[in-house]
């Protein structure tokens, strides 16, 4: 087998690979020989098949193979000996179109290779890290959020009119054309106004109403109703309000503790606080993992392969026109031509992209199976009654498993810098931190 050289600008290479007719028929009767003792055939034993015969017969087939195996050793071995990895996908060609059998395979293979990244001294990176403490005002709006989402409903005044969102106890009977229709009547039905629960038009037509009042509803259903034989009719509603309560936040004290599993008022504030750091660091690490970026990226330069920057341009610029033309789906637009603002970005994300992954690659850092298995049972939760179906979707394709598992290896050595970067810590107020975190969504739009 002879490699030649054909190709080496920057990171671009290529290669001619003949594997000569001698090798060809070499690995053809290797393969035969190999399948000679399980092939049967009418007139011979189990194995006894004459090799001639069995040339005859399957060579053209196991012709085939042999080529492939060939052409992939040959790549195997050459990049083996030169420690070049592709960035994407070789290209290989088989190049003379008139091949028959006894002939030379001629195959060009071309690819970009990933470049060499040099290291960098992480203790080198200064970073500032935000800590936030829960105060007791944020403790307080945050247990007021919590009595407002247990509220209950008591009874208004009598003779007192309904208002947005209060509750109103009803009887009603819907009719279409005249007649009642099914699933169009119940009896004591709560129904909070301004909740959007009921059809378009129906709820704001009961602000204002009083207990004992019978006011007729009139809608039209919605064109795209779910009941075909009710989409797009009017319908009148006979409504006996029976009802009228208005919203109470419930009392911040132990009784709304153990309504969200805490043993006491005390305790529950402790969990508050608790959850509020948490939200606090995690926004905090967003910010240091931007500046982190931002250091990397002024730290380490590298050829990149042009194939990944137009690749993820072009990816960026897709990305950019859809957001701003939300209403067209697909693909079913013109062509979208990249700028150099689009390159420029995508040269940054490539570069870091690399730098990450060389990083983890050289620190053995590896997403494990049982991080793989949460965060996809995270995901599946947003499909509810579907989970198994999602999960087993999930194990069935590779390439969405790549993309679930892309962002935790990026998250796993950016932990990994973190610890050994000189990171030091800085008390700042809520609003500081929350300044910082607009920022970060400034720059992303």
């Amino acid at each position: 087998m002879q490699v030649t050289e054909t190709l080496n600008e920057g990171l671009k290479r290529g290669y001619k690979i003949v594997v000569t007719a001698a090798e060809m028929d070499e690995k053809v009767n290797e393969k035969l020989l190999e399948a000679q003792p399980e092939v049967e055939m009418k007139g011979f034993r189990k194995g006894k098949v004459p090799m001639a015969l069995l040339k005859k017969q399957f060579g053209d087939k196991v012709m085939g193979e042999a080529m492939q195996e060939s052409i992939d050793g040959a790549m195997t071995k050459h990049f083996e000996e030169t420690g070049d990895r592709p960035a994407l996908q070789p290209e290989i060609k088989m190049t003379n179109d008139d091949w028959k059998p006894g002939d030379d395979v001629d195959v060009s293979v071309s690819y970009e290779k990933l470049p060499e990244i040099p290291d960098v001294d992480l203790k080198k990176v200064k970073l500032e890290k935000m800590v936030v403490k829960a105060e007791d005002k944020d403790i307080d709006e945050a247990l007021s959020n919590l009595a407002e989402n247990a509220q209950n409903f008591e009874d208004r005044k009598k003779g007192a009119k309904s208002k947005d969102g209060d509750q109103v106890t009803i009887d009603f009977l819907g009719k279409v054309d005249g007649e009642p229709f099914e699933g169009g009547a119940a009896e004591d039905y709560p129904l909070v106004l301004g909740s959007g629960s009921f059809i378009p038009g129906f709820e704001e037509q009961l602000v204002g109403v009083k207990v004992g009042d019978e006011v007729e509803v009139k809608v039209d259903f919605p064109a795209e109703y779910q009941a075909e034989h009710l989409a797009g009719k009017a319908a009148v509603f006979e409504c006996k309000i029976k009802a009228v309560k208005e919203p109470k936040a419930a009392e911040i004290n132990d009784e709304l503790a153990k309504q969200f599993g805490a043993e006491d008022l005390a305790t529950l504030k402790s969990q508050v606080a608790e959850r509020l750091e948490a939200e606090f660091s995690g926004a905090s690490r967003a910010v240091m993992k931007r500046k982190l970026l931002d250091e990397l990226d002024k730290l380490v330069k590298f050829e990149l392969p042009p194939s990944l920057v137009d690749a993820e341009a072009g990816q960026i610029a897709h990305q950019l026109w859809h957001e701003e033309n939300p209403d067209v789906q697909g693909h079913d637009h013109p062509e979208i031509e990249t700028t150099d603002e689009h390159k420029s970005l995508a040269e940054r994300r490539v570069r870091l992209g690399l730098l990450l992954a060389e990083m983890g690659r050289k620190n053995e850092i590896e997403v494990t199976d049982a991080e793989m298995t949460q965060a996809i049972m995270n995901q599946a939760r947003q499909y509810p009654g579907q989970e198994r179906q999602f999960f087993e979707f999930v194990q069935q394709n590779q390439q969405m498993q790549q993309q679930m598992r892309a962002p935790i290896f990026e998250d796993k050595v950016v932990d990994y810098i973190f610890e050994l970067a000189d990171v030091k810590e800085k008390e700042v107020k809520k609003a500081d931190l929350e300044k910082a975190v607009e920022a970060l969504e400034d720059d992303a739009s």
